[in-house]
């Protein structure tokens, strides 16, 4: 069964990919989501079989390699913990394949993209079955090779290119210091496999390791560079900035990699690790206050961007935080019920956001939505629900994880825990802020993109198209003419000189020529949010009592420590009243001032936005992040490169080797040619010059044989 979930994935991947232009778009499309729905029921199989008594088992596949003392077995671990991220990600995954066939019906390489997800969607599985951390790496850089093909697919486009870039480059970051803690691992334990380094981990809690000059607590070490590559693959703070130029990708790209599968995978692996994080505390207080961090700062980001999946991008990063909160202060239970329930309401609400956009032909900023209610009914509904489950309302399945995850921080003893729970609380406040601004942009208020189709609702289509692009050139000129700090390419800015994201750049590449109003996703496009939306609305209060309640210890069984984590999962009922009801609170307060400044009094935001410039464009520019990077970091590099190559290749290199080489042999044949006159006498000249030398040097050697 378990051989079967990982690889059919693969083997609908394989047929899309290889025989994708002789079997056809529509055949490559079902065979890849035909693979996927099979393997999401067998998940579910398996999740309540495994689940029911908390077994866990190892299941062999091959023997991989063996190299001196190294043997790395591809085996499939098999707890709890896989068996629930077996059903997050085939699920998601099977909903992301039948939602694409809608989505992306009009696109002509649908078979390259559907092998694709089925390859993201195998790299993924191979990652979270892993037995040790070579089989888990393998898997960690699949996905991360999938998702820069995928945020890269519409590779026409040179903003694809350089999101897909980024992404790649940034993970690397993250990648490298995760790869140095699996070489320390195997260093401290003389194993990579999982049940062979928990079992020696407790004889290595005062052991220390010489790096950098310094004496350090070995498994802090190991876990804090293990934890780097997490903070690369979830976004986490500092190597968060690939997150939001994902979203070059198609929308069901958005909500594959945002919601359930790659930037989950950093939760996965400190879950999976866990009783190595146990034995080193210094190490999950730098996760909490990281997570603690991410979660406020995308949130602020999140408060005024205008492109519609961008807000949902930094949702899910603030999110991502929210997940390390809960397993750096021990809940380790409350992160992973949180990424379970995160799932169903993220991926509705990205879907929910494709299904708006596919509606608006591919208008993607908020300004040019609006009073949609009335044409898209059923997406409407679809997105209220995910908006609610995403900001914790009563009784919805963000309700129980993320207010646990908020309790959890308030009750921990742990080093940096106030300063997490301050941040989570916060966040909640902007979470509900922004998710009811986003609702509130696109589906109420004025028909705004009527006002924005310069010739009535049919022109809709061409003046997104026009509106974009002089929204790109106005950047461009911009840019060129003040070069003003905060003003870059690709950003345009409004009548008070304050950057705006460009209207769509999906306009620009997918625009056909056959404008409409707004109308409603297909079947196959609505099915999976109605799917979403039940997992959104109940998959809390089906599962919470398995996850962080009385049936918790059953559930996990081993799967995840049983020390301090369980201690505070205990001490969350004991938590005081007024933190309970904290989230709630937040929740009502971030409605009422939505509410009051996009429905009551719009012109407010505009206000603001002019009353405090410098804010404003502190946080529409993400932090200056990007800016500060491309300053430190990328500049520095391409400067770097260019002397490599103009000088070091160029001029030394190829200066004195190969071009300096190849110039001397054409000087000297060019002189030897000009001997070539053609004249007679020119050449008995030379056999004459000849003749002389040869007598010359016989004259002074001596003759051969004479005497000596």
């Amino acid at each position: 069964m378990y051989h079967a979930i990982v690889f059919f994935p693969l083997i609908g991947a394989l047929i899309a990919g290889l025989f994708g232009r002789f079997i056809g778009a529509r055949m490559s499309e079902l065979v890849t989501t035909g693979c996927l729905a099979f393997a999401a029921l067998l998940s579910w199989g398996a999740f309540f079989l495994v689940t029911g008594d908390g077994r866990a088992e190892t299941v062999p596949v091959a023997q991989w390699f063996s190299a001196g003392g190294l043997t790395v077995d591809w085996a499939f671990k098999v707890d709890t913990l896989t068996a629930v991220m077996l059903v997050v990600v085939t699920s998601v995954s099977t909903l992301v394949h039948l939602y694409s066939i809608g989505y992306m019906h009009e696109d002509p390489h649908r078979p390259r993209f559907f092998a694709y997800l089925s390859l993201f969607t195998f790299a993924m599985l191979m990652l979270v079955t892993a037995d040790n951390l070579v089989q888990m790496f393998f898997g960690w850089e699949g996905v991360g090779l999938a998702s820069y093909l995928l945020i890269g697919f519409w590779y026409e486009k040179p903003s694809a290119n350089a999101a897909a870039m980024k992404a790649f480059i940034v993970n690397r970051v993250g990648d490298f210091g995760f790869s140095l803690g699996i070489f320390l691992v195997f260093v401290l334990t003389g194993s990579v496999g999982f049940d062979a380094i928990f079992a020696k981990a407790p004889e290595l809690k005062d052991a220390t390791f010489h790096f950098l000059g310094h004496e350090w607590h070995a498994l802090t070490l190991a876990c804090l560079l293990l934890f780097m590559g997490a903070m690369g693959k979830s976004a986490q703070f500092l190597l968060h900035t690939w997150l939001p130029d994902a979203m070059e990708g198609p929308t069901p790209v958005s909500a594959l990699i945002h919601a359930a599968t790659m930037v989950t995978a950093g939760v996965f692996m400190v879950a999976r690790l866990s009783p190595l994080f146990e034995l080193a505390p210094t190490a999950l207080t730098v996760v909490t206050v990281i997570g603690g961090i991410t979660a406020f700062f995308a949130a602020t980001v999140g408060l005024v961007q205008n492109d519609i999946k961008r807000v949902i991008a930094y949702s899910t990063c603030s999110q991502l935080g929210y997940m390390f909160v809960g397993l750096g202060v021990g809940a380790y239970a409350t992160g992973v019920f949180h990424l379970f329930t995160h799932a169903f309401f993220k991926a509705l609400l990205f879907l929910g956001a494709g299904s708006v956009i596919h509606a608006m032909h591919h208008e993607q900023d908020m300004r040019n939505m609006g009073g949609l209610r009335r044409y898209i009914p059923f997406t409407t509904a679809m997105m209220t629900i995910g908006t609610i489950a995403l900001i914790g309302f009563p009784f919805t399945s963000g309700y129980y994880s993320k207010d646990a995850i908020i309790e959890a921080a308030y009750m921990s003893d742990r080093p940096g825990h106030v300063l997490a729970f301050l941040a989570t609380v916060i966040a909640a406040l902007m979470t509900s802020f922004y998710s009811w601004r986003l609702f509130f942009l696109t589906f109420e208020g004025p028909q705004r993109w009527v006002a924005h189709g310069a010739h009535g609702h049919d022109d809709h289509a061409h003046a997104a198209e026009d509106h974009a692009h002089a929204a790109i050139a106005h950047a461009a000129s911009s840019h060129q003419a003040d070069g003003a700090p905060g003003h870059h390419e690709g950003v345009a800015h409004d009548d008070k000189g304050h950057d705006v994201e460009p209207a769509s750049h999906s306009a620009i590449e997918h625009h056909d020529d056959h404008a409409h109003t707004p109308h409603e996703s297909p079947l196959v496009m609505t099915i999976p949010l109605g799917i979403l939306a039940f997992g959104a609305l109940f998959a809390g209060l089906i599962f919470k009592e398995r996850f962080i309640g009385h049936d918790m210890d059953k559930f996990w069984g081993h799967a995840l420590p049983h020390g301090s984590g369980n201690d505070i999962m205990h001490k969350i009922h004991d938590a005081p009243g007024w933190v309970a009801a904290s989230p709630f609170v937040m929740l009502v307060l971030g409605f009422l001032l939505a509410f009051w400044m996009y429905i009551r009094r719009p012109e407010i935001p505009h206000r603001l936005a002019e009353s405090q410039p410098i804010l404003y464009r502190f946080l529409l520019n993400k932090w200056y992040f990007d800016e500060i990077y491309d300053r430190i970091f990328v500049r520095p590099a391409k400067n770097f490169g260019l002397f490599l190559w103009k000088e070091g290749d160029g001029r030394i290199i190829d200066g004195f080797g190969p071009n300096g080489i190849s110039a001397r042999v054409v000087d000297i044949t060019r002189g030897v040619v000009r001997l070539q006159t053609g004249y007679v006498y020119h050449y008995a000249f030379v056999m004459l010059v000849g003749v002389a030398g040869l007598i010359t040097w016989y004259l002074v050697s001596g003759v051969p044989g004479g005497t000596h």
